[in-house]
């Protein structure tokens, strides 16, 4: 536990140093400005928009954060350096994913909090947004694991977000299909909808069962990821 506490420290001094903090409450302060300016006739309301909003800024503060963070310790020479030190895969990778959902998880809450009040419910909030944090964080090591740079790595990860995002079709009621319901996103999205609107407990069975199958696999292929990594 030593060694995973020292590694939170360190991944929370990187984010520090490379100003992801500062960012996190630009980015919040930009989506409560968005969403304030919807007018009242959007056809879509605040349980739809919320959910999906946090959908996509998870991204930003997950995905793109971790994979910037995996660049930024390897041009300083540190993941060569992890292939000796007492540091397990999962300790790396578990740092990683706590760090940054912290970040998430608060900018995001403020968001919440901002239109909600305590109007929603916690409980599901904190499981869809913590087990989402967890996806996003370890795809993101899983893909910029390939790249050498930031530039060759962004045209790629939009495809990859894309993809990733299909859940918002449903969302939206641009795609009304179970088919949807085999998209590794979509357990994550339903829970996190479950905060905002009542859910079947059916819905939370999924929910809960089907991201824990997403993540075993995403944990798989950021381990994976890891290994390659340090021995680059």
């Amino acid at each position: 536990m030593r060694r995973f506490f020292a590694a939170v420290r360190n991944d929370v001094l990187l984010q520090f140093r490379g100003g992801f903090y500062v960012v996190g409450v630009l980015v919040a302060v930009l989506y409560v400005g968005l969403l304030s300016g919807i007018p009242s006739s959007w056809p879509l309301d605040l349980p739809l928009l919320v959910p999906a909003a946090l959908l996509i800024n998870v991204m930003v503060t997950t995905f793109y954060f971790v994979a910037a963070l995996v660049l930024l310790e390897k041009s300083e020479g540190t993941l060569p350096a992890l292939a000796v030190s007492p540091l397990r895969p999962g300790e790396y990778l578990a740092a990683k994913v706590v760090s940054l959902a912290g970040l998430a998880i608060g900018e995001n809450g403020a968001v919440v909090v901002f239109f909600y009040g305590i109007g929603f419910d916690p409980l599901w909030f904190g499981v869809g947004m913590s087990l989402l944090c967890a996806l996003y964080t370890l795809l993101g090591v899983a893909v910029i694991a390939r790249f050498d740079s930031i530039n060759r790595f962004l045209i790629p990860s939009i495809f990859v977000v894309t993809l990733l995002l299909l859940p918002l079709l449903s969302l939206f009621g641009a795609v009304d299909s179970p088919v949807i319901y085999l998209h590794p996103v979509q357990p994550f999205a339903t829970l996190i909808v479950a905060a905002f609107t009542p859910a079947r407990a059916g819905e939370l069975v999924y929910g809960v069962f089907a991201s824990l199958v997403w993540l075993a696999l995403a944990y798989a292929a950021g381990r994976r990821a890891y290994e390659r990594l340090v021995s680059a």
